[in-house]
C-alpha cells in the first residue's frame, strides 16, 4: 500500500507519540503503532530516529521540557530535539531581558512548566529517567541560575536551588496525577493553589 510521507517531521511524529502515550500508556507506543496513527511505514520514522525508541524517547522528554516552548512560544518554534549545547548563542542574555524579579520570573516559569507536564503527563515517567541535552535545556538551566543568583544565592547553592526547583514541579505534578479521580482529589483550581503555596514557600525558603 503506498502511503504519502509527505509533511512527516520530527516534531510531527513526537506529537502523534505522546497522543498513543497519552491512550495507551507508555507501553502501547511501538514504531508500528506510530506509523499506522501516521499512515506511514515504520521504516519512515526511522529516518527521523534512526537509533530507535530509545532515540524517540529522549525527544520525547525534550519535546515536554523545552524552555522555549514552556516560554510560551508555539509547538513548531522549539528547538530541535537532541540538539547539542555550545553554540554561540547568549540564553543568559535572554533570561535577564526580562526585567521583573527574580521570584516573578522563577513563578512564571514554574507554572508554566507545571501546566506543560500536566498536558502530558503519561510522558512523566520518561521525564523521572531521562535529562535532555539541548539549547532549550541550556536555556533553562540560564533563566534559573540568573533568578537564584539575583536571590542572593552563590556558588554550589545555585545548582542546588535549580535542582530543588525542578524536583518541586516534577513531584507534584505526579502526586496530582497519581491522585486523579479519586474522591478527595481537589479540583484544578485547589491543585493550583497548592503549587502556588508551596512554591511561594520553596521560594521563600531558598532565598531566606
Amino acid at each position: 500500500m503506498s502511503r504519502n510521507y509527505a509533511g512527516l517531521s520530527r516534531e510531527r511524529i513526537i506529537v502523534e507519540a505522546l497522543h498513543i502515550i497519552a491512550g495507551r500508556g507508555l507501553g502501547g507506543l511501538s514504531m508500528r503503532r506510530l506509523g499506522d496513527a501516521l499512515d506511514v511505514e515504520a521504516m519512515a520514522i526511522y529516518h527521523h530516529f534512526p537509533r530507535g525508541k530509545e532515540q524517540l524517547f529522549n525527544a520525547i522528554a525534550a519535546y515536554v521540557t523545552t524552555a522555549r516552548v514552556v516560554s510560551g512560544l508555539t509547538e513548531g518554534q522549539g528547538p530541535p530535539e537532541e540538539e547539542e549545547p555550545g553554540s554561540e548563542e547568549a540564553p543568559a542574555e535572554a533570561a535577564e531581558a526580562d526585567d521583573r524579579p527574580w521570584d516573578e520570573r522563577l513563578t512564571t516559569w514554574a507554572e508554566a512548566y507545571r501546566a506543560r507536564l500536566l498536558t502530558y503527563s503519561g510522558a512523566l515517567s520518561l521525564l523521572m529517567h531521562r535529562a535532555p541535552h539541548t539549547l532549550g535545556e541550556e536555556d533553562t538551566r540560564a533563566l534559573l541560575r540568573t533568578a537564584f543568583t539575583e536571590a542572593g544565592l552563590a556558588g554550589t547553592d545555585v545548582p542546588r536551588a535549580c535542582d530543588a526547583l525542578h524536583s518541586y514541579c516534577l513531584g507534584s505534578v505526579a502526586h496530582q496525577v497519581r491522585h486523579q479521580g479519586q474522591e478527595d482529589s481537589p479540583d484544578e483550581a485547589e491543585a493550583l493553589a497548592r503549587f502556588r503555596f508551596g512554591l511561594r514557600a520553596l521560594l521563600g525558603g531558598l532565598s531566606g
